[in-house]
């Protein structure tokens, strides 16, 4: 979970004389030659250890910069406590629980979504909790964020909470959801809507600084996008006049077929090329015309090359631009903040030692004891990596100067290499030489080759087999697989021989075929103990699983397992590491479009739940295909046709579901005919709103946003080899993938942003 900045405000704010005042009325300079110091009395009065809160801030500023977090908060000794406290792990999680717990709701309340199917002709009529029951644990949230608020409140002051945008919209929808959640338990939960499920994605948003970020770059980034919308719009206009002039209806009612299907008035003729525009519906839109004239074709394709091939991913790559710019300016920001922290954290140690060190050096520039710095490493909360490489590289003994201290810090942008731990040593010669065989990597090319063929294996018997039952199948496949399975242990108790237990799991592609090389072996283990050989009793079920669910299961670890290739295939191996890593980085472009996910799926109940009611399963069981089509439109690619009937907005999940399928883009103009057909045509407005965020924004700057990673990682690594890239755990993040686009501040300007800070007061 990303740690939430408690100032978003800019960091070029203007000059506020916060702190105190030197003997000659100006403030003193924050630099590292002659720096001020934060006075400790005014700052812990009542703790008698002036040391131990220097060192308590460095701490904390260090944590911050870490974390890239802002450094604008109290800096008294009960504060730096709440804020330690607040930023634990512990709370983090807490928070974050509180916050999944209020957004999953939405699955429980009504209309509830606990149902086997979405089908409106089999669904059952769902489970939905008492009044009162979700309202309590809603409540009981809501407490929470309001705990939440009070702290980062406290924590920033009354003045900087008042420049905090985002805290300020907090508090304001934690105050409209309580006012709503009253009004529910007022009207004993029958209220037709509820207001707060709307704005509850905004709990999420505000708790990710990235998510943020991210708003904030899509906000500056609308009005170029606008522009080359707009030329869209115009683009489609244009066209959508050119059809109804070439395809208008005639006297002849067999050239008519066009002009009825698509282009009858100017709505559907608009829908038609907005569909094509996204190919969904291509041929079908041009096959009547197509069938009178070929000709007719040099229409469509002359909108399809200009829209989707040229304006479309013109599209893209201006979103990509634009937005790659200003998330620069926001890791600017970010690079800022670590920095900053790190020069305020060597300010105050330089202040919990000032005198005995220019006693010793005799120098004017300030400097920090070793000493004291590696007390503060000690405490710090960090990775052990990257602690034990910073404290590496600090001296033995003496001072360390500013330049100095920021160097240290520079080991949290590097690559974490793991380093495997020393293979066993054996005194006997064969065991040496069996040793090194087996460290060959011809081995390990033997051990992927028979997990090939036994992959083979299973697909030849599986198409040799697909016409027959279950009981005419031969034993075969069951001897084969055993045999695999006797050699892949073979193979896992050599390396644990030749690597030792430490080595061997030290490598995660070890871990992973030694867990389904166990799972196997038990699981045939379990088939020789109870359906003995030959297996002749397939019919017959003996515990959990019958011997075919048990075959079935093991054919499936078995291909499975063959995934073990990817670490031993270099380009493979980066790409798997590539999508770990964007499930782990890029969370916040996916919580982004998460959370308009759940605000459309929440409009959708509202505008179009039981909107489309399909006949009821008996009456089609037992009335005739004539009747049906009387009551419903049957035509060919039609909602009633194609059987939709799932894919609906009558709760949250089989919500997210629909606009998942629109997204996609596959016949998401069914979708619309249907709701258009069953409610009104401003119902485009919903649909085609949704086509333009998720599919044509949001999913094309994801994937631009996968190739900066992928590239990202793919350079950094272009020298390595198999085992290097097994090696290296990459600590990408966004902040990392544009770090050499980054400029690094200079020293006055974090001595101008320091000076500001509204809690650090300054003495001589």
């Amino acid at each position: 979970m990303e740690t939430e900045p408690l100032l978003t405000g800019s960091i070029d704010q203007g000059p506020v004389d916060y702190g105190s005042k030197c003997e000659d009325g100006q403030r003193g300079p924050l630099s590292s030659k002659g720096s001020s110091c934060p006075d400790p009395e005014a700052s812990c009065r009542l703790h008698g250890d002036d040391d131990d809160v220097y060192i308590q801030q460095a701490v904390v500023f260090l944590e911050d910069a870490i974390q890239y977090r802002s450094i604008n908060h109290r800096v008294d000794c009960r504060s730096l406590n709440l804020y330690r406290w607040y930023y634990s792990r512990l709370c983090q999680w807490g928070l974050g629980t509180t916050i999944a717990v209020i957004l999953g709701l939405a699955f429980f309340e009504r209309p509830s979504s606990l149902s086997l199917t979405s089908d409106p002709r089999y669904r059952p009529a769902p489970w939905e909790p008492a009044c009162g029951v979700t309202e309590s644990i809603e409540m009981v949230c809501l407490c929470i964020f309001i705990v939440d608020f009070a702290v980062k409140s406290y924590l920033i002051g009354w003045d900087e909470l008042l420049k905090t945008k985002w805290l300020i919209g907090y508090i304001l929808v934690i105050a409209a959801s309580i006012i709503d959640w009253t009004l529910s338990i007022s009207m004993l939960c029958d209220e037709a809507l509820r207001v707060r499920r709307l704005i509850r994605p905004f709990f999420l948003l505000q708790n990710s600084s990235l998510m943020k970020k991210t708003l904030k770059c899509l906000k500056r980034t609308l009005p170029e996008m606008a522009s080359v919308i707009l030329l869209l719009a115009l683009h489609l206009c244009l066209f959508t006049m050119f059809g109804m002039l070439l395809f208008a209806k005639t006297e002849n009612p067999e050239h008519n077929g066009e002009w009825e299907t698509y282009f009858r008035d100017l709505p559907q003729a608009l829908s038609s090329l907005l569909v094509l525009l996204t190919t969904a519906n291509n041929p079908d839109v041009m096959i009547p015309a197509y069938s009178l004239n070929r000709g007719y074709s040099i229409f469509f394709i002359l909108f399809s090359v200009f829209g989707t091939y040229f304006l479309m991913n013109l599209l893209t790559a201006i979103i990509y631009n634009q937005f790659r710019g200003y998330l620069l300016i926001s890791i600017q920001t970010s690079i800022h903040r670590r920095r900053l922290g790190v020069q305020a954290a060597f300010v105050v140690l330089c202040c919990q030692g000032r005198a005995h060190t220019k006693l010793l050096t005799g120098e004017q520039d300030e400097q920090v004891q070793v000493a004291a710095v590696l007390e503060v490493m000690q405490r710090v909360q960090m990775k052990s990596y990257y602690r034990h490489a910073i404290i590496k590289k600090i001296a033995a003994d003496g001072c360390l100067t500013g330049q100095a201290f920021q160097r240290l810090f520079d080991e949290l942008d590097k690559d974490q290499i793991k380093e495997h731990p020393p293979k066993p040593e054996y005194r006997q010669l064969y065991l040496q030489r069996l040793q090194n065989g087996i460290s060959h990597y011809s081995v390990t090319v033997l051990g992927n080759a028979l997990a090939l063929a036994n992959v083979i294996c299973i697909c030849t018997v599986l198409v040799l087999d697909s016409e027959k039952t279950v009981t005419e199948r031969d034993d075969y496949l069951e001897v084969i697989n055993c045999l695999f399975i006797l050699f892949y242990v073979l193979e896992m108790a050599l390396k644990i021989f030749a690597l030792g237990w430490r080595g061997y799991l030290s490598y995660r592609s070890n871990i992973f075929d030694g867990v389904l090389t166990i799972l196997l072996l038990m699981l045939q283990i379990s088939i020789f103990s109870v359906y003995k050989l030959p297996f002749c009793r397939r019919k017959e079920k003996h515990g959990l699983m019958s011997l075919w669910e048990m075959v079935r299961l093991i054919n499936m670890l078995i291909v499975f397992r063959f995934l073990r290739i990817i670490s031993d295939i270099k380009l493979m191996a980066l790409v798997a590491s590539t999508l770990v890593d964007l499930v782990k980085n890029l969370r916040a472009f996916a919580g982004i479009l998460m959370v308009v996910y759940y605000v459309y799926a929440v409009l959708g109940i509202w505008l179009f739940q039981g909107a489309i009611s399909p006949p009821a399963h008996d009456s089609i069981s037992n009335s005739s295909m004539e009747n049906i089509s009387a009551n419903f439109s049957m035509e060919c690619g039609t909602y009633e046709q194609l059987e939709y009937w799932p894919n609906n907005f009558d709760d949250f999940a089989s919500s997210l579901v629909m606009l998942y399928n629109i997204m996609v883009v596959n016949n998401w103009h069914v979708f619309t005919d249907a709701y258009t057909r069953y409610t009104t045509e401003w119902s485009k407005v919903y649909f085609v709103s949704w086509w333009l965020i998720s599919s044509v924004m949001w999913v094309n700057l994801f994937i631009a946003l996968i190739l900066e990673n992928f590239t990202y990682r793919w350079d950094r690594s272009h020298a390595f080899t198999v085992v290097d890239v097994e090696r290296t755990a990459y600590q990408t993040s966004v902040q990392l993938m544009f770090r050499e686009h980054v400029q690094e501040p200079t020293e006055e300007q974090l001595v101008a942003t320091l000076q500001q800070h509204p809690h650090l007061h300054l003495a001589w």
